[in-house]
């Protein structure tokens, strides 16, 4: 890393040019500078919106750069360890599709576990790509799907020679990662492209004594969510790539999907953040780390709760952990994570990651501090002395495996009825049905719908979890393949 070039931000020293120009607007955004809209401005500040402008020359255009963004792409891949870095401000959902879209066409076979975000399924919605599905080993105690192991990527791979690439979470929500190094060398040799979603996996890049990042382990392609926890502004996220792929052809896969009004807001976002990282990313990962790791000691110590680590590390499918990630087991207070979630977020103002089953996730990162996490401790000890019961008939797991019988473009695409939802067991699904977060599918297009699976989406429904995805906003009835017509 070239630490003199990673001094300068691009895009945010044009934007102080731009001000400092006092330039009159007679081009988009309306609000003409904050002007036209009082109450925005007082809301967002008057320098806030006194840098939402639209692409011109000297701001250059986030379609095809040629001049700031282009530079300061340049810093970012060399911050990153890439060989290019591409600004999103769709979010890491546009930059995983985009990895998707540049590496496999319709009927093509990409491997994947099916613990990943519904984004990258999205994805073979649009293409019409075929997944096959490495299905993540299950932590029976947590109930948590896992990585994908070693020995099931290569069985994928001689099973399927004809797939085009491989896509692995790094880390998964948990803090879960596979063996990429070693994934990556082996879908290689066999001619495949490797595709990460780093979404929560930024620090990888900045941090000491983190989990290997999907440049260093020689991944194709990466989506790095720079907002969850690298500090820019929600929906701002890197595509990177190590130059196997064709820049330009990467770009004008962006193109698809991105919109052609590139925030300024979030790109300058980007660029300070990774400045930010760049310079001091080892000092504020080691906090990071060191607040994660207090948080979790004393969290064990109120017993009930277990808040896991590296000690799940299996040399398999839980090659390594993100010790970012403060995850905690809540079922043995005879609470799902999700009524753990509403409590601290309704009683407490203290709001996390999210809640599911058995689990919930707090994102420790840049900007947080000891007393946030004395009040977060404080507020689950007396979870537990207020609220804990017995946890006879609890739902203990979350993964179930999904039988699939049609590829999602099919299935998303064919014809369709819509019937009430508990009575769909044995019919294939035509629409997503998932908690969000984490946006993990419970079922996606082209799957059988199970007594099993039912039961969870009942069980996920009454305990309170978010539930997205179906035609029908109240998730009671669902869109299912006419297998008649």
């Amino acid at each position: 890393m070239n630490q003199e070039w990673q001094q300068k931000a691009p895009i945010y020293e044009a934007l102080v040019q731009y001000k400092a120009n006092r330039v009159v607007p007679f081009d988009v955004p309306g609000h003409k500078q904050g002007r036209g809209n009082k109450e925005l401005r007082d809301f967002l500040g008057k320098d806030c919106l006194s840098v939402d402008v639209n692409s011109m020359k000297p701001l250059d255009n986030l379609c095809h750069p040629v001049s700031v963004i282009r530079e300061a792409e340049a810093i970012a891949a060399d911050a990153f360890g890439a060989k290019q870095a591409f600004f999103m401000v769709n979010g890491t959902t546009s930059a995983v599709q985009s990895m998707v879209l540049s590496v496999c066409k319709r009927g093509e076979k990409i491997i994947m576990p099916r613990n990943v975000h519904r984004s990258a399924i999205n994805a073979l919605v649009i293409s019409g790509a075929v997944p096959v599905y490495v299905n993540p080993g299950t932590n029976k105690e947590l109930g948590i799907p896992l990585g994908m192991g070693l020995e099931d990527v290569r069985h994928a791979i001689l099973e399927h020679p004809d797939a085009k690439a491989v896509l692995v979470n790094n880390p998964t929500y948990y803090g879960i990662c596979s063996n990429l190094k070693a994934i990556t060398e082996l879908a290689h040799e066999h001619g495949m492209k490797v595709l990460v979603d780093e979404a929560h996996g930024t620090h990888f890049y900045f941090g000491k004594d983190m989990p290997i990042s999907a440049m260093a382990a020689g991944a194709d392609l990466a989506a790095v969510s720079m907002h969850k926890t690298g500090g820019s502004l929600t929906q701002s996220s890197f595509l990177l790539s190590n130059g196997t792929i064709t820049e330009g052809y990467i770009r004008q896969i962006i193109n698809l999907t991105q919109t052609t009004s590139g925030s300024y807001l979030l790109l300058s976002s980007l660029d300070i953040s990774r400045r930010n990282l760049a310079l001091r990313g080892k000092k504020i990962f080691k906090k990071v780390k060191n607040l994660a790791q207090y948080a979790r000691e004393e969290i064990n110590a109120i017993g009930g709760y277990y808040a896991f680590g590296k000690e799940l590390c299996n040399g398999n499918s839980v090659f390594d952990f993100d010790t970012t990630k403060l995850s905690v087991h809540t079922l043995d207070i005879g609470l799902a994570g999700i009524e753990v979630y509403d409590i601290l977020r309704d009683e407490y103002d203290i709001q996390i990651e999210f809640g599911d089953i058995g689990n919930l996730l707090a994102i420790i990162s840049v900007g947080d501090k000891e007393p946030a996490i004395e009040r977060l401790v404080s507020a689950l000890a007396e979870i537990r002395r207020l609220y804990s019961k017995d946890k006879q008939g609890m739902f203990d797991h979350e993964y179930i495996n999904p039988l699939v019988i049609m590829t999602p473009q099919a299935a998303f695409y064919a014809p369709k009825r819509q019937i009430p939802i508990e009575e769909s067991a044995g019919e294939i699904c035509s629409e997503f049905v998932m908690c969000y977060p984490p946006g993990i599918p419970i079922l996606a297009p082209g799957e059988k719908i199970t007594p099993e699976i039912l039961q969870y989406i009942g069980y996920a429904k009454e305990k309170g979890c978010f539930m997205t995805g179906t035609e029908d906003v109240k998730i009671e009835k669902i869109n299912v393949v006419d297998v008649k017509r």
